[in-house]
């Protein structure tokens, strides 16, 4: 790969190949950025992810001031002419001249680009510039139409929000999805405690913030590359965000017990358990893919965890020697993802078509897991999604079709309140990613037709 001199260069790339290969953003631009000083990474990261997360804005600023239709232009081009508006528009340091400057040599240099077209995009883009105090606004006919654009969500997805939480709520998780995600640490309490741990950072330069709610969990900022950092390499720390934390409270697994994680990868929620459980007990840990339990075997030796065994399982796929053996089962299911836009903006691009199998995979999974729980053991059903279609229906779901399962009231760091069976989390009110945590516990007396009497609900008496 001819080497990379620029963050907008490196932003460049990593756009083309998240529209052209389907790439996620952020291993891109570890691909592209890789020999970029800190500063020029950090630029290229924020480059790409604003692009991402204000596309629609920007198409709509380049539509008033070009005489060609957007969906005409070659990709690459458009590509370009958005990284150019974003800077324009939403970064002050950065100069309009320099940003429509690059964007034409990149034209140049990336799409070969010949005279006609870089007059083109120069033409536009310095007319942008010239009108940048004064440019237009959006006119649209409803609030889905309008928060669609100015936020840059598929306009399904934004109906969806404002059906589910109202014009209020819809607007804020919006605004949260176009926020950087923070970098987020849990304490492996096994090695240190908090306070050493914030101490240790703290003194190698690191803005450190405890998160109000969550123990052993902080926000930081200013690490580098977090795999070099000591307390990482050491296994004193690992990278999780609070909400995927907050399955692993609901579950609430115990020292010497038997636990289930049936989509573990990449074995955060795994840890946690193992963690929870002091090193005790017995944790299968389960994926697909042989090179994803690798993962999980990997992070469990770095954080000095005994009691993950690693099995490759597809979920939906009955394990007869595995039913009611579990003390307590997680099940946090693939997904549509969009609770993790902030960290993943480009997810929300994803077609509404391609999501539409996911509750029939997520009701065989829990359907199948379910079978694993011992008699008054715990399941818990997770997704790191807002959709009401893979979340709430899905619980819904389980309990009418299940009846030897009920819901259970359970407590959360992140909740004021008891949570009745289940709960979405959203970044603006939980500090969290959206996530979405459901409890359910496995009645004694359903065990079997043999049950004891004493297991048998008792008859209420007549008046």
């Amino acid at each position: 790969m001819t080497d990379i001199h620029s963050a907008r260069e490196a932003a460049a790339r990593a756009l083309f190949a998240v529209r052209e290969e389907g790439a996620w953003s952020a291993p891109a631009l570890r691909k592209y950025a890789a020999g970029l000083s800190a500063r020029d990474a950090a630029l290229a990261t924020a480059l790409t992810g604003g692009v991402l997360q204000n596309r629609a804005m920007c198409d709509f600023y380049l539509a008033h001031f070009s005489a060609v239709k957007l969906k005409k232009l070659q990709p690459r081009i458009l590509d370009l002419m958005r990284l150019a508006v974003y800077q324009m528009v939403w970064l002050d340091r950065i100069p309009n001249a320099a940003a429509v400057n690059e964007s034409v040599e990149l034209a140049r240099r990336l799409c070969r680009a010949n005279r006609r077209t870089t007059g083109y995009l120069n033409g536009v883009l310095r007319a942008l510039a010239r009108s940048i105090d004064s440019l237009p606004q959006p006119d649209c006919a409803t609030k889905a139409e309008y928060y669609s654009l100015r936020y840059s969500h598929p306009q399904w997805l934004t109906e969806r929000y404002l059906e589910q939480f109202g014009l209020k709520q819809t607007r804020l998780l919006l605004e949260a999805d176009n926020r950087p995600a923070p970098t987020v640490l849990r304490v492996n309490t096994l090695r240190a405690d908090a306070a050493q741990v914030r101490e240790e950072l703290e003194q190698q330069g690191i803005s450190v913030r405890p998160h109000p709610r969550i123990p052993d969990c902080m926000t930081v900022s200013g690490t580098g590359n977090l795999e070099k950092l000591p307390a990482f390499a050491e296994g004193r720390v690992t990278v999780q965000d609070g909400a995927s934390q907050m399955s692993v409270y609901a579950l609430a697994p115990k020292p010497d017990t038997r636990v289930l994680d049936c989509c573990a990868a990449p074995g955060g929620k795994s840890f946690l358990i193992a963690e929870r459980m002091q090193d005790t007990g017995e944790v299968i840990s389960c994926d697909i893919y042989p090179h994803k339990l690798k993962l999980i075997e990997e992070g469990a030796a770095r954080l000095g965890l005994h009691n993950i065994r690693t099995r490759q399982q597809d979920a939906a796929q009955l394990r007869p020697e595995w039913e009611e053996q579990f003390d307590a089962v997680l099940c946090d299911v693939p997904c549509s993802g969009m609770g993790i836009i902030r960290k993943k903006p480009e997810i929300r691009y994803k077609d509404e078509a391609a999501l539409r199998e996911l509750p029939a995979l997520q009701r065989a999974i829990v359907d199948n897991a379910c079978r694993y729980v011992r008699t008054g053991g715990v399941l818990v059903y997770s997704t790191c999604t807002l959709l009401r279609c893979e979340n709430e229906e899905i619980a819904e779901w389980f309990l009418r079709t299940h009846p030897e399962f009920e819901a259970e009231v359970f407590s959360l760091p992140v909740c004021d309140e008891p949570v009745n069976g289940f709960v979405a989390l959203l970044p603006h009110i939980h500090e969290t990613d959206g996530f979405f945590v459901a409890k359910f516990r496995k009645k004694a007396y359903y065990k079997n037709d043999s049950a004891r009497e004493d297991q048998m609900p008792r008859p209420v008496p007549q008046s």
